[in-house]
């Protein structure tokens, strides 16, 4: 966010100097950019968010440690009291102006209570499986979320679902552990991605579509690989069609600022990447390979002028694909350096397409704008 001000100081600048806008404006944006990065998530607030998941973690080690030296009614009433007062002080740090200590202690109180589940049912010997103990903490997580209208608390809610998605792969903390139908994560990740509007949190929703890509990888790992997988490309493929053709219709209803197609291109990467792995013969292999490069290769045309991000992702993903093309072929190394010398051409004519059109759309740009003067 600090390097955006830095930016648009010198855009500003730029505006005002060419005679777009008047000081007074440049002026007005400028400080309604500085007060939203004043209240966003900056280093402070990350280490005020450290401090406070080790200081929670630091007592409730301290609390089990020995939980047989204190009374029963000690160890409940000091749970009980790090909750209350996580959330009670952290409301206190919200109203004196204090956001990212308020945020911290949030944070404490609900870790406090996912370890107070552990504990007290261990205390009582209640029955039970750790399945309900974490969606009880995810439940209650979110619960807070909303009545305290808190960001990392939603993120949190999202991160105690994952936790629960994995358990329902692989068994829990035990192996064995029964979690029920993983289907569950999918209307338990709709109700937080509902939720997330209201905190509002952006990085809820950012973590809720990264955690519905592991979800689909996890079950095309674990079953019909092809066939998941490739529904997992058409997807991604889709809705990156659709983000590109309507960024605006599409960001009002995600609200992510326009980085859906970030999760698309990892949407489909991954897939076709799992698609690569399940083939068998090497024709099949080489034409998942011809396109996924294809894939990058359009992301980057569409999309790559947009985002950062998505440019190195693609470039990221273009050297990964070019290594295990490579280590799938080099047993026929003509026909390795054959695809690498071909994919070289057909990528610098691209290049060079692509540098010749921008060139003539600005130069055609100050021509339009002299014309409709």
């Amino acid at each position: 966010m600090a390097r955006y001000v830095v930016q648009l100081r010198q855009d500003v600048e730029r505006w005002v100097s060419s005679g777009l806008i008047d000081r007074p404006t440049a002026e007005k944006l400028v400080s309604d950019a500085e007060r939203r990065d004043r209240r966003s998530f900056g280093p402070g607030a990350a280490l005020a968010m450290m401090a406070a998941l080790l200081f929670g973690a630091g007592v409730l080690i301290f609390i089990a440690a020995n939980w047989e030296a204190f009374p029963r009614l000690v160890r409940v009433a000091s749970l009980f009291a790090l909750i209350i007062g996580g959330y009670v002080g952290g409301a206190f740090a919200k109203l004196k102006d204090y956001s990212a200590i308020g945020e911290a202690l949030w944070i404490v109180a609900a870790a406090a209570f996912g370890g107070s589940l552990a504990l007290i049912g261990q205390m009582y010997h209640m029955s039970g499986d750790e399945s309900v103990a974490i969606l009880t903490w995810c439940v209650a997580t979110a619960l807070a979320a909303v009545a305290l209208r808190s960001g990392p608390l939603t993120v949190a809610a999202v991160a105690i679902a994952d936790v629960w998605l994995s358990g329902a792969f692989t068994g829990g903390l035990t192996g064995y552990a029964s979690y029920g139908n993983p289907n569950l994560f999918l209307p338990i990740v709709a109700v937080l991605f509902g939720i997330s509007y209201w905190t509002p949190s952006r990085a809820a929703r950012h973590l809720i579509l990264l955690s519905l890509i592991a979800y689909v990888t996890w079950f095309a790992l674990e079953g019909d690989s092809f066939e998941a997988a490739f529904m997992m490309a058409c997807v991604s493929a889709g809705l990156f069609a659709v983000a590109h053709i309507a960024p605006a219709e599409v960001d009002n209803i995600v609200r992510i600022n326009r980085r859906l197609p970030i999760h698309a291109l990892i949407g489909f990467l991954v897939a076709m990447m799992v698609i690569q792995f399940d083939q068998d013969g090497e024709g099949r292999f080489a034409l998942t390979a011809g396109v996924t490069l294809a894939g990058i290769v359009v992301a980057l045309v569409l999309q790559g002028h947009e985002s950062r991000g998505l440019r190195w992702i693609a470039y990221l993903a273009f050297a990964v694909e070019l290594c295990l093309i490579y280590a799938i072929t080099m047993g026929t190394m003509l026909g390795t350096a054959g695809f690498f010398i071909f994919a070289a051409v057909l990528l610098g004519l691209l290049a060079l397409l692509i540098i010749r059109l921008e060139r003539r759309m600005g130069n055609r740009a100050p021509q339009a704008e002299g014309g409709r003067a």
